[in-house]
């Protein structure tokens, strides 16, 4: 096994998740690897059929978002020493949007935060639980404790 040359950083902006960047921090510098981050604004439901008609996309709520987006993860890049040019932001699915990134910039170990649900969060599906399936690289799931 060689070690890591590019590591992709996965945020949320959750309190605690300055632990999950952390321990990126750190693996980079240990295998003297490429830091890269990225953040992924969800996609939002556009419709629902079940009222009979389209609701309109609020554009300037999205604009927001992303707007919001962009600065919190140029303050956590600034703080981790991230090159502009490998910070990603993204709109879509996150687990498809990770990888795709991942993938696309020779990523071989994704750093993703995992707040350990159980029952029907777990069943219903994680971020951290798509990236791990989806990628074709390793993946660290770094558990988040609940407050």
């Amino acid at each position: 096994m060689s070690n890591y040359k590019h590591i992709l950083l996965a945020v949320d902006f959750y309190e605690n998740s300055s632990a999950i960047s952390q321990r990126a921090k750190d693996l980079a510098l240990k295998y003297q690897a490429e830091l890269s981050i990225i953040h992924v604004v969800d996609n939002l439901p556009l419709t629902d059929t079940g009222y009979g008609a389209e609701i309109p996309f609020n554009i300037d709520f999205t604009n927001e978002l992303i707007a919001n987006a962009k600065k919190q993860l140029a303050k956590i890049a600034e703080q981790l020493e991230i090159k502009e040019n490998q910070q990603w932001l993204e709109m879509g699915s996150p687990k498809i949007e990770i990888t795709r990134i991942a993938k696309e910039n020779k990523v071989d170990l994704i750093v993703i935060g995992s707040h350990g649900r159980h029952g029907w969060a777990l069943l219903l599906g994680s971020t951290a639980n798509g990236v791990l399936h989806h990628a074709s690289c390793d993946v660290l799931a770094v558990r988040l404790q609940e407050n």
